[in-house]
């Protein structure tokens, strides 16, 4: 069975559990090992002397630990900051979406945890570390362990028993535990790391190695973690306030002589000539701490009954807007050329089928949808500009630079025979091409389609076999060119978790849907007098029937995107 950060998000509602854990120094990493501190500066992309001694690798540490463990997003590019703020429900100011100090004091205005709290949660990092593993990866690593699970294997038994005997595995694997080292994830396949990273939005380096991935995740895996449970705790705190929004509508309904009897049967003593006011007063005081309270199980039901309904159609929508991509990727690819299905295989280090024919390839893509790019290649100049590519031939000292009257497809042509050229001969001469790739990439991004004219857009889109129609304006070309293109570099995943962002604030949503229809059915009581509890109901299955909807047109929404 498959965990989804939706199915986490509405598990939740249902039994939230409590981590406890201690105070503590922010210096949390003086007792770690020299090897943990080296593992720590090289996931955040510190440079470290070596060799160097401990108190060297503690200060450096020490100086990088507030700007990368508790205001990470000071790093994050400007999509990173509007997914993050998309997900907390604030609206970014116009005009600065792309202005990334203005997104990072948005962000921070909307951060949700302080200095301590993030360095607190490295006190015990089995706590958090596999929160966002499968349920699949959780019995893995349990039986590869050796370790007993209790039948039957469910996902909370499982994580119960995974952190519980973390240190003990741990030990046992002469690892340290504190920080840990690539040994978690040694079941782990490299598909399996981007897609943890897919889902959560977090851009994957490109071209990556298994390293770096696993670096990647581990640098994520705390931030995930407590973004799921700060949503899930909002999710609930919303679902408390409807179920009170509904104890509140029944007791509004009942007569007098009602309250009077229900405060009765449960012990309470009701003072002489006390007014209906009163009476409500002190049905809402005790009804929290009574069992067999009327009230609380009749709103119980009520409420469990829409929001179970509500969860369904939700998690049907978010699954769904998940297959959704699956198909449009796998529909995309169908109808690549062999030379594109090739070298989307070659850039991740997958075996060409020599003389495959076109089925096989389109096979072997869409099972390595989530493998992620293992070095440059010569199609790393795809998405480049005009522009771009003249600025590189010329570091080149190639002449088609200088040519005024050169194509992008003739500049792109020599860009790659220039990387092969230099691929083949290896050494210095191959070092300066990857160096220069290496800073020059981020300058020539996928949004640099927006400079490019209808006849490039046209050109590119053959490339991949991809027909273009006559009648098609520039802006329909930009949208294919950019899908394609997304698909090839990054196979399946959304940059940046443009999907995985709206979904992640659905659960807030699910509830705002709920106590909508929490205060239609309120109101209603107020009228109804007797017939509040199917008023209530009414108004919940309302409710739910909005959630549904709505819930479907998320899920249209996303198709129209992808």
């Amino acid at each position: 069975m498959r965990f989804s950060l939706s199915s986490f998000l509405l598990v939740a509602l249902a039994a939230e559990s409590t981590v406890a854990s201690s105070w503590f120094s922010k210096a949390v990493y003086n007792k770690w090992q020299e090897t943990e501190l080296e593992r720590w500066l090289s996931d955040h992309n510190v440079p470290y002397p070596t060799p160097a001694d401990r108190k060297d690798l503690e200060n450096l540490v020490k100086s990088n630990w507030d700007s990368k463990v508790a205001t990470p997003y000071t790093d994050w590019e400007p999509a990173q900051l509007q997914s993050y703020l998309k997900a907390k429900g604030t609206e970014v100011k116009k005009g600065s979406e792309s202005n990334k100090q203005s997104l990072v004091s948005q962000v921070q205005g909307a951060w949700h945890e302080s200095a301590d709290t993030a360095s607190n949660s490295y006190n015990s990092v089995k706590d958090w570390i596999f929160d966002g593993w499968t349920d699949s990866q959780l019995k893995e690593f349990l039986d590869k362990n050796n370790v007993p699970v209790p039948q039957p294997r469910k996902r909370d038994t499982m994580l119960a028993t995974a952190r519980s005997n973390y240190e003990s595995i741990a030990k046992k694997l002469n690892q340290a535990a504190h920080y840990p080292g690539d040994w978690l994830y040694e079941s782990w396949s490299e598909s399996d790391l981007k897609e943890f990273l897919d889902e959560r939005g977090v851009p994957v380096p490109q071209p990556s190695s298994r390293d770096k991935l696993i670096a990647s995740v581990r640098r994520n895996s705390r931030l995930a973690a407590t973004q799921m449970k700060d949503n899930a705790a909002s999710a609930s705190a919303s679902a408390k306030a409807s179920k009170e929004s509904l104890s509140d509508a029944l007791l509004d309904s009942w007569s007098d002589s009602k309250i009077k009897e229900w405060a009765d049967s449960n012990g309470i003593k009701v003072p002489q000539g006390s007014k209906r006011n009163e009476l409500i007063a002190l049905a809402r005081k005790h009804r929290d701490t009574l069992t067999g309270d009327k009230v609380a199980s009749s709103a119980s039901s009520a409420f469990g009954a829409a929001t179970s309904n509500a969860q369904n159609q939700y998690a049907r929508a978010t699954d769904d807007a998940s297959l959704k991509r699956e198909d449009a990727f796998n529909e995309a690819v169908g109808s690549w050329s062999d030379s594109r299905l090739k070298a989307f295989l070659d850039a991740r280090g997958v075996p060409v089928p020599q003389g495959g024919k076109k089925d096989e390839l389109v096979k072997q893509v869409r099972l390595n949808r989530h493998k992620a790019a293992t070095g440059w290649s010569a199609w790393t100049f795809d998405t480049w500009t005009t522009e771009n590519l003249r600025k590189w031939l010329s570091t080149q000292n190639n002449k088609a630079a200088k040519k005024s009257g050169a194509t992008r497809d003739d500049l792109f042509k020599q860009a790659q025979d220039s990387y092969a050229r230099a691929s083949k001969s290896g050494g210095s001469s191959y070092a300066s091409v990857t160096s220069y790739l290496a800073s020059a990439t981020d300058a020539a991004k996928d949004s640099t389609f927006d400079t490019w004219s209808e006849s490039e857009l046209k050109s590119y889109l053959d490339s991949y076999g991809v027909p273009t129609y006559q009648g098609s304006n520039v802006n329909e070309l930009r949208a294919m060119a950019r899908r394609n293109a997304n698909y090839f570099r990054y196979g399946s995943s959304t940059p940046q978790g443009s999907v995985f962002a709206r979904l992640q604030s659905g659960a807030q949503w699910l509830f705002d849907q709920l106590k909508i229809g929490v205060s239609g059915g309120r109101a209603t009581a107020s009228y109804q007098g007797g017939k509040a509890g199917d008023a209530v109901k009414e108004g919940a299955t309302s409710a739910t029937n909005r959630a549904g909807e709505a819930a479907q047109k998320a899920g249209d929404k996303v198709k129209e995107e992808l």
